[in-house]
């Protein structure tokens, strides 16, 4: 399994990102992959640049690593088409390391636009339609599309990248993994399910496909701290994704996990300075069909030490 970094747009600024892009690279992480947020998931975290800006940026401060969105809604705040236009001149940037990671996405973030938040069958169907519209620009030419929710109207990328920009979708449970394995080229699910995986690759009917997940840790030499850290960042993660899919902003999560405890985050996230608990967690995803696991080190000012602990300790000890 591959282990990659996140640079989470939500807990640094655009700056701070593009540095720890490049200490992620020099510790040995396999792959990037980067949030596309437009507000942060509570206050405490405090940050929430562009992340396509800091995208181009980031393809000039590492050489090797791969990139990738983790994730994008194609949908509301973006148009498909300039999704596509972006996507390609990231794969040009970085001169093939990009992949175009995209989901249905958060009312915390679409709600901006003033179009109101559809529900979850209708997001898919957006979803779906994006994906063709960003295939069919990818394919080149001139494009042309009308759909339920889309037009698009004699559109051309004029800077294809020489090698196409893989799709990956980020799937919940049958029905997305039916719509979407058939026309994208990786799965991205943030829980360790194997019925996920088994059913993606018989879905897509070829050679077993690349299947990305993501686990946040909360490193750090006192266990105590660590837990305060990822209870006082973090608590939102335990809600699941069809609640965090619909709270419209900070104070919605705050609200939502104020009865969260530490000891409730503790017993779902690694925290501390045990290598341990991180491997269980990320063989939980390996035994599960995984190929690609990105890891998150959560505090925005704990990246430095967690980097050198990676490269030091916890990489090794993964690959072993």
């Amino acid at each position: 399994m591959r282990i990659g970094y996140t640079l989470m747009t939500e807990q640094a600024g655009p700056k701070d990102l593009v540095g720890y892009a490049a200490g992620g690279e020099k510790a040995g992480f396999d792959f990037e992959v980067m949030s596309d947020h437009y507000s942060p998931w509570l206050d405490e975290q405090g940050h929430s640049p562009y992340a396509w800006s800091v995208l181009g940026a980031v393809t000039q401060s590492t050489e090797r690593v791969e990139l990738m969105t983790f994730v994008t809604c194609p949908t509301m705040r973006y148009h498909p088409a300039v999704v596509a236009q972006k996507a390609a001149t990231v794969q040009a940037l970085s001169n093939g390391r990009f992949t175009l990671g995209l989901g249905a996405g958060e009312n915390l973030n679409e709600h901006v636009v003033g179009r109101g938040w559809p529900p979850a069958n209708i997001r898919h169907e957006m979803l779906a339609e994006a994906v063709q519209i960003i295939g069919g620009l990818f394919d080149g030419g001139y494009f042309n599309y009308k759909g339920d929710h889309f037009r698009v109207d004699s559109a051309k990328l004029w800077d294809l990248p020489e090698q196409r920009v893989p799709l990956a979708v980020a799937v919940s449970g049958s029905q997305s993994v039916t719509r979407f394995a058939p026309i994208a080229d990786a799965m991205i699910a943030v829980e360790p399910d194997e019925s996920l995986s088994r059913e993606w690759d018989a879905t897509k009917l070829g050679p077993p496909a690349r299947k990305i997940a993501q686990l946040p840790v909360s490193w750090g030499e006192d266990r105590d701290a660590a837990i305060r850290r990822a209870h006082e960042q973090f608590r939102w993660f335990g809600g699941g994704w069809k609640v965090n899919a619909e709270l419209p902003g900070p104070s919605g999560f705050a609200g939502a996990t104020q009865f969260v405890t530490p000891d409730d985050v503790a017993a779902a996230i690694p925290c501390g300075p045990d290598v341990d608990g991180i491997v269980k967690r990320a063989g939980e995803f390996e035994a599960a069909g995984f190929t690609d696991l990105a890891l998150i080190q959560i505090g925005g000012d704990q990246q430095e030490g967690f980097l050198r602990f990676a490269e030091d300790t916890l990489l090794p000890a993964l690959r072993s």
